[in-house]
Order: C-alpha cells, then sequence, then structure tokens
C-alpha cells in the first residue's frame, strides 16, 4: 500500500524561521522586488538597526519625496499611499524610542505632509484624513516624551501649531489623554493666544481644555456662544465642576436673551406656558439648583420634564433623589402618567422600554386604535408581550400602524 504524502506545513512565523536566514533573505528581496513600499519597509528597519543617525537620514529621504510630489493619486492609488504613510509612521515612532527630540520632528514633518495630500488625493471615504487623526495621539506622545528630555523642542512644535491652526486643532481634539495638561500649558505658554489667524482659537480652546485652564477657554467663548442654550450648559456644568456657583447661574441666564444662537427657542414660548429650552440647559439647571441647595425646585424640574417628555434617565434621576419607600408611590404616579400621555406612540415606547409590560399592555386595549404612524418595534414588542399578554400582543400586531 502505497504511503500517503506528507502534510504540507501551516504558514506560520515558527515554520517559516525554519527555513534559515538564507532562504528566508531570498524570498524577502523577491517579495521586495515586486513591491516598493515593502522595500522601503525593509531600508527602514535595516536603518533602524544601524543606529537613529541612520534612520533619521532614510525617513528623511523619503518624507521629501512625498513632500515635493505634485502628481495627483486616483482612488485605485490611494490604498498604497495609505500604506506608504504608514510604513514612515512606524519608521518615525521607531525613531522617536531612539532619540525623542529627532523623532518628534520627523513627526511634524509627517503631519506637515497632510495639507498638500488633501489637494492631490482622491479620498471620498476620508481615508487619509482618518490615517493622520489616529496617529495624533503617537504625535503628543512623542512630543511629551521630547520636551520632557529636552524642554527647548516645546518652542518647534509650538511653533507648528502657530503655523497651522486648523490641522493641529484637528489632531489636538483626536489627541486624547496623550495631550497630558503640561504639554498643553507649555504650548499655551508659548502661543500668541490673542491670534486672529483661522483656526487659532479652536486649537487654542481645545488645548486650554486640555490644560484644564477654565478661564483661558471661557474668555473664548463668543456672544453667539454664550447665547446659545446648549453651550450655556456646557459652561454652567464646567463652572459647578469648578465650584463657581454664582457664574454658572450667569452663563445659563445668558442664554434666556433672544439672540441669533437661540431665537428658535426664545420666540417658541408657549402662550400659557413657560420658556422651553433644550435638554442638556435643562439639565444643567437642575445641577445648578442641587448646588444652590435647591433640592425641591430642583425634583420639580425632573418631574415637569418627565411629565413633558416621558424621559427614562429623567425619571430614574427623580427617584434616586427620593426618600426610601417614596420611590414606590411616585413610580406608580409616573406610570399612571405616562399611561395618559398625549402622544400614545411615546408613551407606549417609554413603558415598554422601562420595562412596565403589564401597563403596556393595558395601553394598546385601551388606546391603540390612537396610533396613526408606523411603529418599527410593533413585533418585537408583540413577542415581548405575547407570554404574559397574548390578547394585547395581538390587537398590537394587528393595527394599522
Amino acid at each position: 500500500m502505497a504511503r500517503r504524502p506528507a502534510a504540507p506545513k501551516r504558514l506560520n512565523a515558527a515554520n517559516l524561521t525554519g527555513l534559515g536566514a538564507d532562504r528566508l533573505g531570498d524570498l524577502l528581496m523577491q517579495a521586495a522586488d515586486a513591491d516598493p513600499i515593502l522595500k522601503r519597509r525593509l531600508r527602514l528597519i535595516l536603518a533602524a538597526e544601524a543606529g537613529a543617525d541612520a534612520l533619521a537620514l532614510e525617513l528623511d529621504k523619503r518624507l521629501t519625496a512625498v513632500a515635493a510630489s505634485r502628481s495627483r493619486v486616483s482612488w485605485r492609488k490611494r490604498p498604497d499611499l495609505v500604506r506608504d504613510l504608514s510604513v514612515l509612521s512606524e519608521g518615525v515612532e521607531t525613531l522617536s524610542r531612539l532619540a525623542p527630540a529627532e523623532g518628534l520632528m520627523r513627526r511634524m514633518v509627517w503631519f506637515d505632509l497632510f495639507r498638500g495630500l488633501t489637494l492631490r488625493v482622491k479620498d471620498p471615504r476620508g481615508e487619509v484624513a482618518d490615517l493622520f487623526e489616529t496617529a495624533a495621539p503617537a504625535l503628543w506622545q512623542a512630543a511629551d516624551a521630547a520636551v520632557r528630555a529636552d524642554p527647548a523642542v516645546a518652542e518647534a512644535l509650538a511653533q507648528a501649531v502657530q503655523d497651522h491652526p486648523m490641522d493641529y486643532a484637528r489632531w489636538i481634539g483626536a489627541g486624547g489623554e496623550a495631550l497630558t495638561p503640561d504639554l498643553a500649558r507649555r504650548l499655551l505658554e508659548r502661543l500668541d493666544t490673542a491670534s486672529g489667524v483661522r483656526g487659532m482659537r479652536t486649537a487654542v480652546r481645545r488645548l486650554a481644555d486640555r490644560a484644564d485652564d477654565l478661564d483661558l477657554w471661557l474668555s473664548l467663548a463668543t456672544p453667539e456662544e454664550r447665547g446659545s442654550p446648549d453651550f450655556a450648559a456646557v459652561m454652567a456644568r464646567r463652572l459647578l465642576i469648578a465650584g463657581r456657583v454664582v457664574e454658572a447661574r450667569q452663563a445659563l441666564e445668558g442664554a434666556l436673551s433672544p439672540s441669533p444662537a437661540n431665537r428658535r427657542w426664545t420666540f417658541g414660548r408657549a402662550p400659557d406656558g413657560p420658556l422651553r429650552l433644550t435638554p442638556a440647559w435643562e439639565a444643567a439647571s437642575i445641577d445648578l439648583m442641587e448646588a444652590e441647595g435647591r433640592k425641591d425646585e430642583a425634583q420639580g424640574l425632573r418631574w415637569a420634564m418627565f411629565e413633558r417628555d416621558l424621559s427614562a434617565p429623567v425619571l430614574r434621576a427623580y427617584l434616586a433623589s427620593l426618600p426610601d419607600f417614596d420611590d414606590v408611590e411616585a413610580l406608580d404616579r409616573a406610570l399612571a402618567h405616562a399611561a395618559t400621555h398625549a402622544d400614545v406612540e411615546t408613551a407606549l415606547g417609554f413603558l415598554m422600554d422601562w420595562p412596565a409590560h403589564r401597563e403596556a399592555a393595558a395601553l394598546v386595549e385601551r388606546r391603540i386604535r390612537e396610533v396613526r404612524s408606523p411603529l418599527p418595534l410593533k413585533a418585537d414588542w408583540a413577542a415581548r408581550l405575547a407570554q404574559k399578554y397574548p390578547e394585547a400582543a395581538e390587537r398590537l400586531l394587528a393595527s394599522p400602524g
């Protein structure tokens, strides 16, 4: 009986290592001859083995070539460009580990490529922009390490922000926790924060946010922003965190005067009802009342918001603020109110999600004819009601909505 041939080895790193260095080297050279990007990656790896100076020189050559190119990049060639930029980014990261200051300088040059690439790359999916945003934490990590080693390096980084504030505003925002408060403060010390260059205000505001400089952040708010209910809510929350309660009230009240930013709210007052602002403004008002010790008023506003919107988070906050055992009675009152809410679809959605299936089934039995538009979750709701309330489930499925 003939012997069965041995099964081929799996393609993995361990089995490839068994081929030996010479054989692997030949295979890599064959692959690199057919793939210029792989060849450049191998050159960077070999340069790194030789040291920081050799790697910096190799990076400089490629960064200069990409920056000098003026050729258009079609959607077919875009994946190769993204791969090439990724290889360069890996090389810069390696240099940052070997020589932090030199690595930061090349990282800034790499980010400087973005402006030119946006003019010559067809990128409807935003892949190139995403690549740079994804690399933003690496920029700030490299900057933090470099500045710790040599504080003078912060000057070059601040100049880069000053020269291209719109781009750096984006990368400051995308940097997250990698941009430390200490680094943000160092940059602010070196920037012309009053510069009128487009994008500078956004960049400075984001740096002030990272530096925990609330006064600088507040000083950058425009009159239009201060008149916006949502922005006023953000201001108030920050001031409350800082314990500046009086200023928080002033911030919220600043959105009560008619302005282009809140016109649709201030002139949307019902004839017989209170002024209605945005949910964010109302939520900040509750926090302010709590900070001022006006807990009963805060509870009153929570209940009024729930009655109006049937908001589950607002109701939970309301119940959590009640003394023990009072929450049971309050929940019964809330479910009873939901059952009579003017918008039956909103009411049914609230009761199903709370969950309060008994009350939801009763609502279906009494008011399903009031539904005027399709209910996207009708089948799901019916399935959840079917076991205990089969008649309500059938009526729900049979409803025209």
